[in-house]
């Protein structure tokens, strides 16, 4: 297990799923995390509560990612409880769920503002308080709809598409700093939001299921916020310091089918 005693945190949308998975991973290795929410209060008090539970040393920051003025106030919050910022999570996403001319110009404004913009935005106002201290570390969480067209939510998907270059980009001029940035892009991860009802199968059912399951999912799961969280862990410890600018893939083998 990767060790990350005493580096400090700020996961965004870190009140639910994949967010919540990677602040309790973060501080189940030492690190100090800033649990990040805008809406999700009690998910944000339940992530506390689980890293209280083991002794780690969390605390809460609210804050609108597509607001600068709230993004500055969360980093310096985060910087003056802690002494600065190691480690920026950019996880905060909004899914619509539009087919495409469906959308309305705020409702695209509102997405790009949110999982683009606000990505970069996180990024301009953590760097003061990274820049000076060593082996900074900067992971967005994008999607496997970064590297194909989505289905149900174009917008997203497109958002998705410009972290990878927004990482590229990040990557050359955070260098000087010594920080790295890097893209994880999951594919379907089993959140509350997206767990499957249960229904009443019979035997042959439930066999015919599990093949198109496997078809699709070629490990025969979809993947967890656990998933995710492991391997924002490997990025943010020592042992990946010449990784930079890349997007990795982590579905299962899934977009290979």
């Amino acid at each position: 297990m990767n060790n990350l005693a005493g580096r400090i945190a700020l996961v965004t949308g870190a009140g639910t799923g994949i967010g919540q998975g990677i602040a309790v991973a973060l501080a189940e290795r030492g690190a100090k995390v800033a649990i990040h929410y805008n809406s999700s209060a009690d998910g944000a008090k339940e992530t506390l509560r689980r890293i209280e539970a083991f002794g780690g040393d969390a605390f809460i920051v609210q804050g609108n990612v597509s607001n600068k003025e709230e993004i500055d106030r969360m980093t310096a919050a985060v910087a003056d409880r802690y002494g600065g910022i190691d480690i920026l999570v950019n996880n905060a996403a909004l899914q619509l769920n539009r087919d495409l001319l469906d959308y309305t110009p705020e409702e695209f404004d509102r997405v790009f503002n949110v999982n683009l913009k606000g990505y970069w935005q996180c990024i301009q106002s953590a760097l003061p308080y990274m820049k000076s201290r060593p082996n900074g570390r900067v992971i967005l969480i994008s999607s496997v709809h970064g590297k194909r067209p989505s289905d149900f939510d174009p917008v997203y998907a497109m958002t998705k598409g410009g972290i990878k270059m927004l990482a590229r980009e990040a990557a050359i001029e955070l260098a000087q700093y010594g920080i790295t940035v890097n893209v994880i892009e999951p594919g379907a991860v089993l959140v509350a939001r997206t767990a499957p009802k249960q229904v009443e199968m019979t035997e042959e059912e439930r066999k015919a299921h599990e093949i198109r399951f496997r078809k699709k999912f070629p490990l025969g799961r979809v993947g967890l916020p656990k998933d995710v969280a492991s391997l924002v862990c490997y990025i943010a410890s020592d042992e990946t310091e010449y990784l930079s600018g890349a997007a990795i893939r982590l579905d299962g083998a899934n977009m290979l089918l």
